[in-house]
């Protein structure tokens, strides 16, 4: 089992694949057009792993991912509840997040509908994703967010 004092950014890259894009968020008005470039860099994929220490920023990127996407609704970290949905303005489509962060083993997240999640039509974010990695999708876009002072130092890997 992962213990939650190795959940680290730290050795992130070894295991992600290509790093297509770096960018650096100086203030939160940065945060739209980070997100726009994130989602137009992964163009028809789904399914987005975010790795970060506490703190990072992980649920405010994905927040105004959301918005991009048409997504209005209120937005939380979903640490709590585990899964978050949210509706899509003008679409059936949703869109669910999820925090690995309280879940103790991979039988919990198959018990929560992990890999439905994953392998659906729907975008899926995942906070916290080294718990499930060998659930993740080949395509799947990891995102790794480290904080420098001020600045959040934001990296995009894809396959």
């Amino acid at each position: 089992m992962l213990n939650k004092t190795n959940r680290s950014a730290a050795n992130f890259a070894d295991n992600c694949g290509v790093n297509n894009l770096e960018l650096s968020i100086r203030g939160i008005d940065q945060l739209p057009a980070v997100a726009k470039d994130i989602l137009r860099l992964a163009t028809g994929k789904r399914v987005f792993a975010f790795y970060a220490e506490m703190g990072a920023g992980k649920t405010t990127l994905i927040k105004e991912i959301c918005k991009q996407l048409g997504s209005h609704d209120n937005f939380s970290s979903p640490t709590y509840s585990i899964v978050n949905e949210y509706s899509v303005e003008n679409s059936f489509s949703k869109i669910f997040h999820i925090d690995c962060y309280r879940l103790k083993n991979l039988e919990e997240a198959l018990s929560i509908g992990m890999e439905e999640y994953m392998n659906g039509d729907e975008y899926c974010f995942i906070e916290w994703p080294e718990l499930v990695e060998q659930l993740l999708p080949d395509d799947v876009v990891k995102i790794s967010i480290r904080t420098d002072e001020n600045v959040r130092n934001v990296s995009i890997f894809t396959k």
